[in-house]
């Protein structure tokens, strides 16, 4: 069987399309993510069928909308075009008035031009088959019967009906060329169904021809129909932005899955990090066949690939499989963190003495280490995978109120001593940690390396100690350091204005985290007011967020030390935000710990950080594509009603890396 495959693949008569670990997502994954698990399936390719295995068509038929970024990757990865099966309805509807279902998306038009340009279509019918000729075991779709002693004889009804179909595509492109999909999800379980209906399709049409049709089918490929579009010699429209975002219908964009399981979304990014890591060290200890350091790494290649399918880190999948994805790149780091051992093993070794073992802090997201909470005296390496020096901020959960802190050079640094938040303790994953505290450092790391400093309980009093206080009733509060400057409003508590110290310039800018209700509904129903909100489509009941009418002068606390000040908010039991400036940054954090979120009253909340200015954008503002090139969008919400006179949001931007207007 192996080989009469690799026969077919040889000869052309089977075709691999995408070629990646994974059909990823398009809005949420980051762009050398992407990168790694299409290196990872063109290796896999190669390995077992050779340069005759290499994809040379980018299918992405299920993502829920489509990035220019992707586009980009594509023609840079030599792909000779891209077919996409999701595109907005409305959108899809223009395109087949106008015969511009394909186009020449242009990925990079104001930085790799050309480089970039990537020859793009969109599937008529999704990836199905036209209505009626489904021919697997799951579908009802009557078969192609042509016995016509039998009752059930249709085959020119059944043929007459396909070529007014194909007639009904070829009217909304542009050649006399169609390609026909003939699968879906979870077909092909019964292949001689499908093959022995296609086999009757493609005989009893291509008779008509002798009857005047002009209507020819036959099995291909999509690089044959790439080629059969390339051969007609067209000028063909372009496209420069991308598909964001994505609508089958009214009342239904694909816009809920931008935020879905950020959890698991954060994991995926920080997993990506750090096997960047692993390669790095990889490389730079010249780790050997002996060290297992490929199969170790491959691993996690293979978990963080497979986590950027488009039902993966988009956040669509069940409850059950979303903990299957994090339990395996779990695993993948685990693998990983051996490479990083050996690897330090070899750099970071001492004449013949080689480096002691690593271990590794793996929930710092809830202020857990085992190592730092049971450990009097430790040392600590800290790693830049960057091509620059960084200054990386160091938070370790600890159990002491004193420490000495010595760097790389054996001197001494400043440190901070921060009471770990009672919303942080009351995380279900803590049990069991002893931490009270987090100890807050300094760490200027070199490019490409490492620093490594080593840490005391000490007897002494901390003299970098932090204050903590409540507002004062209707003063203002700032929270500054010599580049940023933060204004907290004294009557309402909430964040009104920002100052760039450097500029001299002052935003108006109101923070506050909000919800909305979700609707209601059925997803299983046709009925366009019965469309739910939820981990797919975004559908709030109304246009205007609503407030938890929080007391924050009341509740806000605000910690100053030497290092870090940090005030706290909260606005409701279960929505709370840390907002941090430490000292001599030039941007401020905010950090929300929402959930577990109330769902006892049956009703759906979707929970948002809202950011009001008073920039005039005119709408306008600057969004990353996939964490590579900024794009130009178009931030004011349109709105639908409905006979019932239901409004609701329908455009919004995805964001990967940031954000910013002018």
């Amino acid at each position: 069987m192996r080989h009469a495959v690799k026969g077919l693949v040889n000869s052309g008569r089977l075709e691999f399309i995408l070629g990646g670990w994974c059909m990823n997502d398009e809005a949420t994954t980051h762009y050398n993510a992407i990168i790694d698990q299409h290196a990872l399936g063109f290796e896999f390719l190669r390995q077992n069928f050779g340069e005759c295995g290499r994809p040379r068509v980018a299918w992405q038929i299920d993502p829920f909308g489509h990035s220019r970024e992707q586009a980009s990757l594509f023609a840079q990865m030599g792909f000779d075009g891209l077919f996409f099966g999701r595109a907005d309805y409305e959108d899809i509807d223009q395109r087949k008035k106008t015969k511009t279902m394909e186009m020449m998306w242009k990925g990079s038009p104001k930085n790799l031009g050309s480089k970039a340009d990537l020859f793009s279509g969109v599937l008529f019918n999704g990836y199905s088959p036209p209505p009626g000729f489904c021919f697997d075991i799951n579908c009802n779709d009557d078969p192609i019967m042509d016995d016509d002693r039998l009752h059930d004889y249709n085959v020119q009804q059944k043929i007459t009906q396909f070529i007014r179909y194909a007639q009904l595509q070829a009217s909304h492109y542009a050649t006399n060329n169609i390609i026909m999909t003939m699968g879906s999800d979870f077909n092909y379980q019964n292949a001689h169904t499908w093959f022995k209906n296609m086999d009757k399709l493609i005989k009893y049409a291509n008779q008509r021809q002798v009857n005047g049709s002009k209507v020819n089918l036959f099995y291909s490929t999509p690089s044959c129909y790439l080629q059969s579009l390339n051969n007609a010699s067209k000028t063909w429209t372009t496209k420069q932005d991308d598909f964001f975002p994505y609508a089958h219908r009214p009342h239904s964009f694909w816009t809920g899955y931008f935020t879905s399981r950020p959890t698991l979304k954060g994991y995926v990014r920080q997993t990506n990090n750090f096997l960047q890591v692993c390669k790095q060290l990889d490389g730079l200890a010249e780790l050997k066949d002996t060290d297992n350091s490929t199969f170790h790494l491959n691993i996690l290649r293979e978990a963080l690939g497979v986590a950027q399918h488009h039902d993966a880190v988009s956040g669509t999948e069940k409850q059950a499989v979303a903990y299957d994805y994090a339990e395996r790149l779990a695993n993948g780091v685990m693998e990983c963190q051996k490479v990083v051992n050996d690897a330090l093993k070899k750099l970071y070794k001492k004449g013949s003495t080689p480096a002691p073992n690593q271990l590794f802090c793996n929930l710092l997201n809830i202020s857990v280490c085992h190592m730092t909470e049971n450990s009097k005296q430790f040392t600590l390496t800290v790693y830049n995978p960057l091509a620059r020096s960084v200054i990386s901020w160091i938070r370790l959960p600890v159990v002491g109120t004193n420490y000495t802190i010595r760097g790389p050079k054996g001197e001494n640094l400043l440190s901070q001593i921060i009471q770990v938040s009672a919303d942080t303790k009351r995380i279900p994953e803590r049990k069991g940690s002893l931490a009270k505290n987090e100890l807050v450092f300094r760490a200027d790391l070199p490019p490409l390396g490492f620093n490594t400093y080593f840490i005391s309980m000490t007897g002494f009093k901390e003299r970098h100690s932090t204050k903590s206080f409540k507002m004062k009733s209707n003063s203002d509060l700032v929270m500054k350091n010599e580049h940023v400057s933060l204004t907290f409003d004294g009557p309402t508590g909430a964040l009104k204005q920002i100052t760039n110290l450097d500029s001299r310039v002052t935003v108006q800018v109101k923070q506050e985290l909000m919800y909305y209700i979700g609707v209601s509904g059925s997803s299983k129903s046709s009925a366009l007011n019965a469309q739910p909100s939820g981990a797919y489509i975004f559908r709030p009941n109304e246009t205007v967020p609503l407030s938890f009418h929080a007391d924050l002068k009341k509740t806000t606390v605000i910690k100053e030390g030497a290092l870090v000040q940090e005030v706290y908010q909260k606005f409701s039991p279960w929505a709370t935000q840390v907002i941090r400036l430490y000292d001599g940054a030039q941007h401020a954090e905010f950090e929300w710990t929402v959930g577990p979120i109330p769902v006892s009253d049956m009703i759906g909340k979707e929970v948002i950080s809202r950011f009001s200015t008073d920039l005039a954008t005119k709408g306008v503002v600057y969004t990353d594509a996939n964490g590579r090139e900024i794009l130009q969008r178009n931030s004011q919400f349109y709105y639908e009603k409905t006979i019932f006179n239901r409004i609701f949001v329908t455009k919004m931007s995805v964001i990967d890396l940031g954000m910013y207007g002018v």
